[in-house]
């Protein structure tokens, strides 16, 4: 993990008296928007193979701001995707951070955070030329674009130019409500029955299995074992010692590192359920969810190319991922991650979910309870789904996925058991 801490800058002075002068010849006082001497931008990052996210701390010293704008270039191919706390562009190897409009103010030796998520290929190292409002930051001084004069400059500072008074503009949330959830307007298409009873409480769903049809040690009939990407290390097996209920589930031994990729995929047709899905997963694991991106459910998204919607894990808690663009929900900022909840270990947990296609919301429970931060319900909010709503977002998920990728260090095993996917909730 790189971390980089500004130092007060000994050669950097940086005068700015701004005034206004009305009519009447009152003198109005405008807040600084640039930055002081020694300002400070510490840049903490969060990094898996492929992907990263980054924590950014600004201080701009001595002097109070108004507004900030924070630029750093990147020394190899990294691609910033989203932001958090901050309006976030890039251009080229070239980031721009400008405040969002309820953080532009920061007081003489104060601070403020804000994050950013994106991906790279091979990665070049620590970002370079942090500056603060056009100040650079980090003990860093300009760089001259003319040679040094031969005769001694003013006594006098040379007069700087105003900033701007208002905070760069921000984009707006949605004015109205979105479309309340639609129910479907004809039942869902029946399905042949399985094959054995089906667990208790599977409530009429379209997919409903226990897994007591299994007769061999590797998944099959209406599963078949999948890797995608890339395989490796990673099995899924049929279980008999470890099961929630009946005498079978399925393990997912989930071994560390990019290419160990396993799954159970459903080979039923599960496009056929409409615009909205709930689920019911059963889900048993023996390893907290570690700081690094981890997924174990996915379902393919017709509506985004056919790539995955994920539920795993970040920074130790549950989240919601979109693998096109690597939106998370929640958002990944330490108030956003406050807003979901560690998948307990050793003990049978019962994960249900929503997803509605045609309103583009999505809603999930652990145990029954409600997780907030694992609700997108179609109103941009900060921490948690305001990176979700960066576009339009409804899904036509077509597929169910049950196993682990890791996209770090972390390993775990996992059980599956009693699982339904169907048109209504079907509870735990």
């Amino acid at each position: 993990m790189m971390i980089l801490r500004a130092r007060p800058a000994s050669t950097l002075a940086v005068v700015a008296a701004l005034a206004a002068v009305t009519a009447t010849g009152t003198a109005l006082l405008t807040g600084p928007a640039a930055a002081a001497q020694g300002c400070r931008v510490d840049y903490t990052p969060n990094q898996w193979p492929g992907g990263f996210t980054a924590n950014i701390k600004v201080a701009p010293g001595d002097t109070a701001v108004s507004s900030w704008t924070v630029t750093w270039t990147y020394a190899g191919d990294e691609r910033v995707t989203n932001g958090w706390n901050a309006t976030v562009s890039q251009s080229g190897s070239t980031v721009t951070a400008r405040n969002a409009s309820y953080n532009g103010s920061i007081p003489a030796g104060g601070s403020t955070e804000f994050g950013v998520q994106g991906t790279f290929g091979s990665g070049g190292g620590v970002p370079t030329g942090f500056s603060l409002n056009g100040v650079p930051c980090n003990g860093a001084g300009p760089t001259p674009t003319t040679a040094p004069p031969t005769t001694v400059p003013p006594t006098t500072a040379p007069p700087t130019t105003a900033p701007p008074t208002t905070a760069p503009p921000t984009t707006a949330p949605p004015t109205t409500a979105p479309p309340t959830t639609v129910p479907p307007t004809t039942a869902p298409p029946t399905t042949t029955p399985p094959t054995t009873a089906p667990p208790t409480g599977c409530a009429g769903a379209v997919l409903c299995d226990g897994f007591e049809n299994q007769t061999g040690s590797t998944p099959s009939g209406d599963w078949t074992v999948v890797n995608p990407d890339c395989s490796g290390a990673g099995t899924a097996t049929i279980d008999t010692t470890t099961t929630h209920s009946g005498s079978r589930a399925v393990r997912i031994n989930g071994a560390a590192g990019y290419c160990n990729h396993v799954f159970i995929r459903s080979t039923k047709n599960l496009s056929s359920l409409g615009s909205v899905r709930y689920g019911r997963i059963w889900v048993r694991h023996t390893t907290a969810q570690p700081t690094e991106h981890t997924t174990m459910m996915a379902m393919a998204d017709s509506a985004d190319g056919n790539r995955d919607l994920r539920v795993g894990g970040q920074n130790g808690a549950l989240q919601w991922n979109r693998a096109s663009d690597d939106a998370t929900l929640p958002e990944q900022s330490p108030a956003g991650v406050a807003q979901s909840v560690p998948l307990p270990t050793n003990r049978w947990s019962c994960l249900e979910f929503m997803v509605d296609g045609a309103a583009g919301q999505l809603r999930t429970w652990l145990d029954g309870t409600a997780i907030t931060g694992l609700t997108a319900d179609g109103v941009p909010t900060h921490d948690i789904d305001g990176q979700w709503y960066n576009r339009t977002w409804r899904p036509q998920l077509t597929d169910l996925k049950l196993g682990w990728e890791s996209y770090g260090g972390g390993a775990d095993t996992l059980w599956y058991d009693d699982v339904a996917i169907g048109s209504s909730r079907i509870g735990c």
